[in-house]
């Protein structure tokens, strides 16, 4: 078993100055923690894996495709592979739990 506590993740996430934390690989999947503060841009390009996010904590909208959706605190949105997604109108920092399936490269 691993076990993970969100407030350890977001420390080592903020130690190491970077908006995304890996912390789980395995051979079907991998999991982050992406963090977006208040009024951030997001730098996402499309990805080659399925993504699913789970908002952990603060609001924004999220664009996949053509679709905008408001996003807050135990939202869980589905990102297909190859298309486009940014959140954006971030209102409260953001803090979203990241599942990529085959695991992200």
């Amino acid at each position: 078993m691993k076990a993970f506590r969100l407030d350890e993740l977001e420390a080592e996430r903020a130690a190491n100055d970077g908006a995304y934390l890996q912390f789980l690989r395995e051979r079907n999947m991998s999991v982050g923690l992406y963090a977006l503060d208040a009024g951030d841009h997001d730098p996402q390009k499309p990805h080659q894996q399925d993504e699913v996010y789970v908002v952990v904590s603060g609001r924004a909208s999220l664009t996949v495709g053509l679709e905008t959706t408001e996003v807050a605190r135990g939202s869980v949105v589905y990102v297909p592979a190859g298309v486009a997604h940014k959140f954006h109108h971030i209102s409260e920092d953001l803090r979203v739990l990241v599942m990529f399936s085959p695991p992200e490269s």
